[in-house]
């Protein structure tokens, strides 16, 4: 030993330097396999696991040490453990309206054109007073909303994730973030798939609400993905889930337009009796280009509201009487009618 330091070589060093008149181990205390070390009448506390070069003090230090870094260790645990479980609270403290899941159709069916007006009526419709001041009139005077787009079976693209609307501000911010997106464009058509992936954001919303709506707009049948769409659209009923409906109904007859007679006359039908379901369900046909932006704040009032008009095409389908039937409807309808001609146009001629 030195007046400042010594230097343990290997355990027999350490055993000897043990031994020494200077040295003790202590043994039934509470400092049980320490060493302590006398060094011109001041006491050291050393581990006896200690190798290498001994300073003085360095053992209290250590001991110090690790006793604030445990402290610090304990404290950033439970102010994770706090802000994770007051986040948790206060996403299920605030309570909204309505959960509204927007599915939007971006299939090659629908020119970039159609595509940019159905996205600005979505633009428009939050920017308008009137939707705010709806969305301000429930109980808890907010809703949730998402927005995707979708085409074929599991092509689906989020283009904005579950954000709160509850006045002018926030809904200027999502109005911003939609004109300012990208507009995708994919091959194939499945309402089917797109219902699953629609089920799926619900599932994930945080906030409780007493109403959750599916809008699905699209301007042909399913032709892709799970088969009938009304095996998917029974399941979310069943739920307690509602789908509403907004056909684009602008190439009606059109054996020129793409899709090969994809576009069915009768697509509002369709929608109709294939896709929408729920109590007070409803779907708005979109029979021309200037009625993209009237026709989606019109939706998105009635939504908002939960307002029923006689009116409009309505589906209560608990149970429907026949697959493809509609209460009052007098004959069946073919709710594979997109699946049919798919096979008919593509498959058969060898064109896919």
């Amino acid at each position: 030993t030195s007046r400042n330091f010594s230097i343990l070589r290997s355990s027999s060093h350490l055993a000897r330097l043990i031994q020494s008149p200077q040295c003790c181990a202590l043994r039934g205390s509470r400092i049980t396999g320490h060493i302590v070390c006398y060094w011109n009448r001041t006491t050291r506390v050393l581990p006896t696991h200690f190798a290498g070069r001994l300073y003085p003090r360095a053992g209290l230090w250590q001991s110090r040490c690790m006793h604030l870094l445990r402290v610090c260790c304990t404290l950033v645990f439970g102010i994770i453990v706090l802000a994770t479980a007051g986040g948790s609270v206060r996403a299920q403290a605030v309570a909204v309206d309505l959960h509204l899941v927007l599915a939007v159709d971006v299939s090659w069916s629908m020119d970039p054109e159609e595509q940019r007006l159905q996205r600005d009526g979505y633009v428009e419709a939050f920017r308008d007073p009137q939707v705010i001041k709806a969305i301000q009139s429930g109980p808890n005077r907010r809703i949730a909303v998402t927005y995707f787009e979708w085409a074929g079976a599991d092509i689906h693209f989020l283009v904005v994730p579950w954000v709160i609307i509850d006045g002018p501000a926030a809904a200027r911010r999502l109005a911003d973030q939609l004109s300012e997106r990208n507009i995708s464009r994919h091959r194939m058509t499945s309402i089917s798939s797109a219902l699953q992936f629609a089920r799926g954001l619900l599932a994930e919303a945080p906030w409780p609400t007493p109403r959750r709506v599916i809008d699905v707009s699209g301007d042909g049948p399913n032709n892709s993905g799970p088969s009938p769409v009304t095996m998917i659209r029974d399941e979310l009923v069943a739920e307690g889930i509602i789908i509403n409906g907004l056909p684009i109904m602008l190439k009606v007859g059109d054996a020129s337009s793409y899709g090969f007679g994809q576009d069915i006359a009768d697509l509002d039908v369709y929608y109709a009796r294939c896709v929408i379901g729920g109590p007070g369900s409803f779907m708005i046909p979109i029979r021309k280009r200037e009625e993209f932006s009237t026709a989606t704040r019109q939706k998105l009032l009635l939504e908002i509201s939960g307002l029923e008009i006689p009116r409009i095409h309505r589906a209560q389908f608990v149970p429907p009487p026949a697959p493809g039937t509609a209460p009052g409807a007098s004959e069946p309808y073919d709710c594979e009618v997109g699946e049919r001609n798919w096979r008919r146009y593509y498959l058969d001629r060898g064109r896919f």
